[in-house]
């Protein structure tokens, strides 16, 4: 439904240029209940559209790419988009209320991640498809949960926040991109190769860019086109993963739930802090027995360097146990939710002296991640001082 232009508003310093066709606001507009405007042409906006404006806003064409671009963010309550040939956003549009896509694209400048469809106190939004939706990034501020609108491409590839305690802001994006080769707006790549201990496999096909600094659990999903049997063959051993802006690998960021199968479902991760990673994106955990090739060295000597045995990732793992075994199979050293901070010492009944430092040599371990004796690993450990 497409709505000439009726404004029930107040214009200041309003003015359209003719040779561009474009709409120019230099001033204020407010928009009252009931008010409706419809964008047939390009939309600058220097002037002031906020938070408090009602009414519908739409945005419209048959052939042309339609434009917004200006100094300022516009704000409207209600807004619909029907251009078949796409919506480019040079800046950011908001939404206060409702939104509908009806035909068309909303794409943004993925180098400026800070342009973007705004969602601010968000109710809802209707037509997202693979044909329509924010190719580029979308924001949301509130406490509702909100799915994020997002694809590349002809292809909607939605991520889903969970409700928030507290009025917090998320963006976010969708790359339909192997992480090794990401596109230029980022300036590094992101190795599956380079990963924490218990991570196997990592997407090669696909990645999220979500930001925010407050601490959230999200919900990636996937679809055929996905390839998860590439990563795993059992969703059971999905997780969520993250590129580490601080440590440059890819972290285990846990997984909450997951549903469906190998060719579409959706998986949550545990509680992290978006700023804190790069991109997100589906990896799988070894499967049980499967670290055993992995041999771990560490050196507890007092150089302040590899002075524990560490497994990464561990922290999303509760209730562990690990047993470590010498080579005749006794146990020198045995604990419950191991935190990374063993240095060789006995604690183990068959040692005559606890708390000594083991000799240099191979040890074997045993950890179990939880209750589940299916979720174990098993490998061997050197220890040289």
């Amino acid at each position: 439904m497409k709505f000439l232009l009726s404004i029930m508003a107040l214009f200041m310093s309003l003015f359209i240029n003719a040779q561009t066709s474009a709409f120019h606001n230099y001033g204020n507009i407010k928009m009252h209940e009931n008010a409706s405007i419809g964008f047939h042409t390009d939309f600058i906006n220097d002037g002031v559209l906020d938070d408090n404006n009602k009414g519908l806003a739409g945005f419209y064409s048959d052939n042309e790419i339609r434009t917004v671009s200006g100094n300022n963010r516009a704000v409207f309550e209600n807004l619909e988009f029907d251009a078949i040939n796409d919506i480019e956003l040079y800046s950011s549009l908001g939404t206060t209320g409702e939104m509908s896509f009806f035909n068309g694209k909303i794409f943004t400048p993925r180098n400026k991640p800070n342009v973007s469809l705004d969602y601010i106190n968000h109710q809802f939004y209707i037509g997202e498809d693979d044909s329509r939706h924010v190719d580029g990034y979308s924001s949301v501020f509130g406490t509702n949960e909100f799915v994020f609108p997002i694809g590349d491409d002809n292809r909607l590839r939605p991520m889903i926040l969970p409700s928030q305690t507290n009025n917090n802001e998320y963006s976010g994006a969708y790359y339909f991109y192997n992480p090794n080769t990401p596109p230029t707006n980022f300036t590094e790549s992101f190795s599956t190769s380079q990963k924490q201990i218990f991570i196997s496999n990592i997407s090669n096909l696909e990645f999220w860019d979500l930001d925010g600094a407050s601490e959230t659990k999200i919900t990636l999903t996937w679809d055929p086109k996905s390839d998860i049997n590439a990563i795993s063959n059992n969703i059971n051993l999905l997780r969520v993963v993250g590129w580490s802006k601080t440590e440059s690998k890819w972290i285990d960021l846990g997984r909450t739930s997951s549903s469906g199968d190998l060719n579409s479902g959706r998986i949550m991760s545990n509680s992290f802090i978006p700023d804190e990673y790069t991109v997100i994106t589906i990896g799988s955990e070894f499967a049980a027995g499967e670290l055993a090739d992995i041999n771990l060295i560490f050196t507890p000597n007092g150089d302040s360097e590899n002075e524990t045995l560490t497994f990464e990732g561990l922290e999303q793992y509760k209730n562990n146990n690990l047993s470590i075994f010498n080579r005749w199979g006794n146990v020198v050293y045995e604990t419950e939710n191991y935190k990374n901070d063993w240095k060789g010492k006995s604690n183990g009944r068959v040692t005559v002296n606890k708390d000594q430092d083991l000799p240099d040599g191979t040890y074997f371990y045993l950890l179990k991640l939880g209750s589940d004796e299916s979720k174990s690993q098993k490998g061997w450990i050197y220890i040289h001082r």
